[in-house]
């Protein structure tokens, strides 16, 4: 029998210590967490003891890619110093047992290429791929991420992605859909997800706005079919966040406060709801 697995990005419980952040992914029924990709942060033995108490698992890390780890930098020791960080991901990844991390190209929010445009996409493939490399042996695969016309210049819809992954050409390199950036740059989800196939291998799903499912106006129902028409095996991972330039800001704030256990159980139970509804 088909099934989905769920988990919730710990990324929008921002400040929030692990163990409550694992304790209510259990309590709302998920299957995993994803962590942020922020190694330092975490306590590796009290992640896998906290995990094991409550029954889940790590889905993924959700890496960050800020101008700091720009894998497309012309500047050599940035691009190394991007490297650097992918695999002290993979590393962490590794030690929690998990097996997948999302991967960037090129810095979030740089929205053109410092330099020739072609020459950064293949620093970006190179450094995809050289961190695929060193993943390979800890178990951890990568998935490509597109993010949005805004966000970045060089991934904005899937088929970019799964072009470049082919590109890479490393068994654990795939493609990772997130529904917020595909509403904005996909002409049509479902397909985007179907020509995709198996190399998708990682999703981050939210509604339109960015808040939960059934909070905004996509359909999940054909979206949902589409993945189990391709037997995707990988997690759906809620990554919602409030609406604003900032998102960050209006949670440091004590804002957002329904993107925590509000949303979280919202969130699984009405995809939960269209599961059941799938051919």
């Amino acid at each position: 029998m088909f099934k989905f697995k769920y988990s919730y990005d710990a990324l929008v419980y921002y400040g929030e210590e692990p163990k409550k952040s694992i304790e209510r992914c259990a309590k709302f029924g998920y299957d995993a967490i994803e962590l942020c990709g922020e190694p330092d942060y975490y306590d590796v033995k009290e992640v896998n003891q906290l995990c094991k108490d409550n029954g889940i698992v790590v889905s993924s890390i959700c890496s960050v890619y800020n101008a700091d780890r720009d894998l497309a930098h012309p500047d050599k020791k940035k691009r190394e110093q991007a490297l650097d960080y992918v695999k002290k991901v993979a590393e962490f990844a590794a030690a929690i047992d998990c097996h997948m991390m999302i991967a960037g190209p090129t810095a979030v929010c740089k929205t053109e290429s410092l330099t020739d445009f072609d020459q950064e996409y293949q620093w970006g493939i190179e450094g995809i791929r050289k961190g695929a490399e060193y993943a390979k042996p800890l178990g951890v695969n990568l998935c490509i991420e597109c993010w949005n016309r805004y966000e970045t210049y060089m991934l904005n819809r899937l088929d970019q992605g799964l072009k470049m992954a082919k590109l890479v050409n490393m068994d654990n390199v795939g493609v990772m859909g997130d529904l917020f950036h595909m509403n904005i740059d996909e002409g049509d989800i479902s397909e985007a997800i179907r020509n995709t196939g198996s190399y998708l291998t990682h999703m981050h799903f939210a509604d339109s706005n960015r808040a939960a499912p059934s909070k905004g106006h996509l359909d999940f129902l054909p979206i949902m079919q589409a993945l189990k028409d391709i037997d995707y095996k990988g997690y759906i991972s809620f990554e919602l966040l409030p609406a604003g330039a900032d998102p960050f800001a209006t949670l440091k704030a004590g804002g957002g406060q329904e993107f925590f256990d509000d949303y979280t159980k919202l969130a699984i139970e009405y995809c939960k709801n269209v599961e059941s509804k799938l051919k």
